[in-house]
């Protein structure tokens, strides 16, 4: 049967590698958005776009079928660690600098956490306990050449995934972010705004020596210096009892909820990235995290309507980011995960008044 209410346009994609082929479906009468899908057949592909779209009358438009070349690759098949049930959180499990040249696609905003190289056999103050501040062999650093070449080669393959509309953040403190800020300058960002992530319950300083450490650093930047961003100045305004938000951020570090399927040890708040989402995209966004951690991310994404890509290469954290996304499919943890975020709570109370939806073709990943 044909329902008249709804046609697709498909272009098809053959990948010389692979069986897998990818089609872009218009959808001519409902809206007039895109969808782009990597499937086995045009009958999968129209059982995706279903899926997407929550409609199952979607039917496809077969005489309008095109060949393409060069949307989207996956030659040497990349296959996901984890992928949600409705492809809105998807990781995969290895090194950042391999799989990200594997494949093409361009996201609406990159988050990352790199290594902020202060691994250097200190103590800190954790629970009310002396620990080691080491985080881990991928934390320790080498001499300022080599952290620069690590910053300018990750952040070069970011640049690649990322649309010319969109944005980066990169959080560090004085170990990285000076080296951060220059290789983006080198590569043709333009930094936007250095946040100043002020914690409400930082760790005691141990040697009682110096000032107590309480801040860390989230540089903002667009990829193109005279291509326009994002940005909900209204919203982030509205957050801030109706005066300019500034670029100091009084937020906490991770609270106990936060630790249920385990902790990463630089794993950063729902809090944050709640606001830099919310900052920076609009909902349906895709959003690439290339240190995924244990995908708060992600996590904060998809709370937020968002779609994600985390690359992660330590099988415990990729595991625990499995975890994680499974606890917020029971609509109760997800709620209540939604009410523990102050920015998400006051967003509610305005409804639909500043949450913009998103405006550009709903692109899905080519694996």
């Amino acid at each position: 049967m044909i329902f008249s209410h709804l046609y697709i346009f498909l272009i098809l994609l053959l990948h010389p590698l692979t069986m897998q082929m990818d089609y872009q479906v218009t959808r001519t009468t409902a809206s007039s958005r895109s969808v782009y899908v990597g499937v086995s057949s045009a009958q999968k592909a129209e059982e995706r776009v279903r899926d997407l779209s929550r409609d199952d009358k979607v039917v496809l438009d077969y005489p309008n079928l095109k060949y393409i070349d060069g949307y989207s690759d996956n030659k040497q098949g990349v296959q996901p660690f984890y992928r949600s049930a409705n492809r809105n959180f998807n990781l995969l499990h290895g090194d950042t600098f391999e799989l990200l040249p594997q494949f093409k696609f361009k996201f609406d905003m990159i988050f990352a956490d790199p290594p902020y190289f202060l691994s250097n056999d200190g103590i800190s103050v954790q629970s009310g306990k002396v620990v080691s501040v080491n985080k881990g062999e991928w934390d320790r650093g080498g001499t300022q050449e080599e952290i620069d070449d690590f910053n300018r080669r990750w952040i070069s393959l970011c640049r690649e995934k990322l649309k010319d509309n969109g944005t980066i953040w990169i959080s560090g403190t004085y170990h990285n972010i000076f080296s951060v800020a220059n290789c983006l300058t080198q590569l043709g960002f333009k930094i936007l705004n250095v946040i100043t992530w002020a914690k409400t319950n930082p760790p005691p300083n141990v040697s009682c020596r110096y000032f107590t450490y309480s801040t860390e650093f989230i540089i903002w930047a667009r990829k193109c210096a005279k291509k326009p961003h994002y940005y909900n100045y209204e919203l982030m305004k509205y957050l801030n009892d109706d005066k300019q938000m500034t670029d100091v951020w009084r937020l906490p570090a991770i609270v106990p909820w936060e630790k249920s399927c385990g902790k990463h040890p630089t794993q950063k708040p729902l809090a944050l990235l709640s606001r830099i989402i919310m900052a920076s995209t609009k909902s349906g966004a895709w959003i690439l995290d290339p240190f995924a951690g244990s995908s708060t991310t992600g996590i904060a994404a998809n709370l937020l309507g968002r779609r994600f890509l985390g690359i992660e290469r330590e099988q415990e954290f990729v595991e625990m980011s499995r975890l994680r996304r499974l606890e917020i499919e029971n609509l109760d943890t997800f709620h209540k995960y939604r009410s523990k975020i102050k920015d998400v709570v006051r967003t509610e109370e305005l409804g639909a008044q500043l949450v913009v939806a998103e405006d550009v073709p709903e692109l899905d990943l080519p694996f």
